[in-house]
């Protein structure tokens, strides 16, 4: 295998470009180090001054001195990381990928655990997959913050949860983490009669001991499927271990923030709809730090969406149009709605909640809804004018749903535009009425997180 890494774009008129540096060429390495992944690139190039080592397609190397002042080079990689990723050594008895049918393409079968993902992209990690020196290269890079899959602090039960005999161990690295003050978020899967009622007092008391480091931790209940033959036999949340499971995280948060001023441990929104509980006030949510997991999505959005609102003139403009979402969401958003009708009674929005009948209908958050489904349950249905959908439910950066039926062939089948909506709530209200910041149609594709150094 040839050395370093493969260029496969240059910025045009960033200093790469000045360089005289092509698509092909390889970047060997930085002031002497030879680069093992994209954090070593971002770590180097934290100079006023540097030298690459550049091999050109036709295998000339050359030496460039580049006084970059702290400016990225601009150079694209083949590979994201510039390394292989890293998949999932376990074998979790919640995975939601092993509840997956077959014959769905390769790349949703594919379990990362590789730390460098909670990086770029914030994704959870076990740390069974990562050795002391990625550790090290962690506190010595001060790379922040990581994101943990915990699921419990019980050494055993993880083992056992995990399938992993090195699970229980691999906690040992938040210790370290820790000790060198990065900062850390975390997360709780909630198996019923698992890590549940006791077993979660325990796990939180523990992760608490990590403030400030540990700056939040979610507690989420486990997703089931219909496709789980041969898996462990869960069980789905009740309402009534919900409500059990919101009275555990409050007592730790009032107990947390008279200790430390953060309330520091969540119920995603799930718990609170399933117990048919409100919702907490805005303040209790520290910030929405752990929105990507549920937390908090749904107060965030009524927040946003009565701002907007208020910033608002009515008027009595004309439109019929639709919407789509999952069950969980769908008793929100039809509140929104009339909050909207309220002040333009001229637009007439249809709502339409779908019945996730290709993953089971336990499932009913939007973001696992597929395009046969939305398909099926639209047809016949008045639409009006467009049917807005949200971003979750395309794969990242596509206009493909998870079965791989397309925007396009959607608005085929239905014989209406879809507009695509951003997650905020001031984004839901613009594209209702058609407002600057949310053209119909507009899509904000995935975007790779900065890596923070300090």
């Amino acid at each position: 295998m040839k050395k370093g890494h493969v260029i496969k774009a240059v910025e045009p008129g960033s200093i790469g470009d000045e360089l005289g540096l092509e698509p092909g060429d390889r970047l060997i390495s930085i002031n002497g180090n030879l680069l093992e992944d994209i954090f070593d690139y971002k770590y180097y190039m934290e100079s006023e001054s540097l030298t690459a080592l550049v091999e050109k397609a036709d295998g000339e190397e050359w030496e460039l001195d580049i006084e970059n002042q702290y400016q990225d080079l601009g150079l694209t990689f083949e590979n994201g990381l510039m390394s292989e990723y890293r998949s999932c050594r376990n074998k979790c008895i919640f995975c939601f990928i092993d509840q997956m049918p077959k014959g769905m393409r390769e790349t949703l079968y594919f379990k990362d655990d590789d730390s460098r993902l909670s990086f770029l992209q914030g994704n959870y990690v076990t740390l069974t997959n990562m050795s002391e020196k990625d550790i090290d290269r962690i506190i010595r890079f001060k790379l922040s913050p990581i994101n943990i899959s915990v699921h419990t602090t019980n050494p055993q039960l993880r083992c056992r949860m995990l399938n992993n005999r090195f699970a229980g161990r691999a906690l040992a690295a938040i210790d370290r983490l820790y000790e060198a003050g990065t900062p850390m978020n975390g997360q709780i899967v909630m198996c019923r009669d698992i890590n549940d009622r006791e077993e979660l007092d325990r796990t939180i008391g523990d992760l608490a001991r990590y403030i400030p480091c540990m700056e939040s931790v979610s507690v989420v209940p486990v997703g089931l499927s219909r496709y789980r033959e041969g898996l462990y036999p869960l069980k789905p949340v009740t309402p009534e271990l919900a409500a059990d499971t919101i009275d555990r995280i409050e007592r730790w948060q009032k107990e947390l923030y008279s200790r430390y001023g953060t309330h520091f441990v969540h119920a995603s929104d799930e718990f609170y709809i399933l117990a048919g509980r409100p919702l907490p006030e805005e303040e209790r949510y520290d910030g929405y730090l752990q929105l990507e997991n549920g937390v908090g999505m749904v107060r965030l959005m009524t927040s946003e969406v009565e701002e907007r609102l208020a910033e608002l003139q009515g008027n009595e403009e004309q439109e019929e149009l639709s919407v789509a979402t999952g069950r969980l969401a769908y008793p929100y958003l039809k509140g929104f709605l009339e909050q909207i009708r309220r002040k333009f009674p001229g637009r007439t929005v249809h709502l339409y909640a779908i019945d996730n009948v290709f993953f089971g209908e336990a499932i009913t958050v939007a973001g696992l809804i597929t395009g046969g489904d939305l398909i099926r349950q639209l047809a016949g249905k008045p639409l009006g004018s467009r049917l807005m959908l949200p971003e979750c439910m395309f794969r990242s950066g596509e206009e493909v749903f998870l079965d791989d039926v397309t925007k396009a062939e959607v608005e085929t089948a239905l014989q209406v535009p879809v507009n695509i909506v951003k997650s905020s709530g001031r984004d839901f209200v613009n594209a209702v009425l058609r407002l600057p910041g949310q053209e119909p149609g507009a899509y904000a594709g995935y975007e790779l997180k900065e890596i923070e150094y300090e």
